[in-house]
């Protein structure tokens, strides 16, 4: 086998804030050489991401209030627009998970849906929940909340936080979504039997750091 047979699902991340240009342009050239679904990265390089990439497969995705969802909801929406101007094609967006503590479910469902019709028909969108800092019931709500709006996915975890994707959340986001929604396991995926394991989960989508890893184990 050449390429690894989950490198479709992958969205190759470099998201550390001591990200260099020649780090966005190593993770670019690996993106290509083993055709991963997209390339995640922070704003500020979404047009060098784009330009490396224009003639290749790979997509540009980028984050959205990130880390901590806590912007406002017009600037999560500038953001996605300055995004999809530079050339992304996916977003993924943190909810704002105090106001969701707070059963403030209007704030969260408008906050979600302004980047979601932002993105609407230009990008793919993707609504970080932060699983790790949600009670079941909360995780619960708000992948409902973001099926309701019309998001492509729900995605665990920021890598940020106390923890990333458990089997167990996954799951329950696949349960919750059912099969016309995409389900992204992000955080902590470092190997090939992490990834299958979440792929047997529900999820559709891995996002990790430790991509090469995880194709190198692929192959053997």
């Amino acid at each position: 086998m050449n390429k690894c047979d989950l490198a479709s699902m992958i969205d190759h991340t470099m998201l550390k804030p001591e990200s260099i240009e020649e780090d966005i342009k190593n993770i670019c050239k690996e993106a290509i050489a083993n055709e991963f679904a997209s390339v995640c990265i922070n704003p500020c390089y979404v047009k060098l991401a784009s330009n490396l990439l224009k003639e290749s497969k790979v997509k540009v995705c980028t984050v959205i209030g990130f880390p901590l969802g806590a912007t406002t909801t017009k600037v999560k929406a500038f953001e996605v627009e300055d995004a999809i101007l530079n050339g992304a094609r996916e977003v993924d967006m943190v909810i704002n998970i105090g106001k969701l503590k707070d059963k403030d479910y209007d704030y969260v469902k408008e906050d979600i849906k302004a980047v979601v019709d932002k993105a609407k028909g230009r990008a793919l969108s993707k609504v970080i929940i932060e699983t790790c800092l949600l009670t079941e019931e909360e995780k619960i709500i708000a992948c409902k909340i973001a099926k309701e709006v019309g998001a492509d996915f729900v995605k665990t975890s920021t890598g940020f936080s106390k923890a990333g994707a458990k089997v167990e959340d996954i799951k329950t986001m696949r349960e919750t979504v059912g099969k016309e929604m995409g389900v992204k396991a992000s955080g902590g995926v470092r190997t090939y039997e992490d990834a299958i394991k979440m792929i047997e989960a529900g999820a559709s989508r891995i996002g990790a750091s430790a991509s090469i890893e995880i194709c190198k184990n692929c192959r053997k």
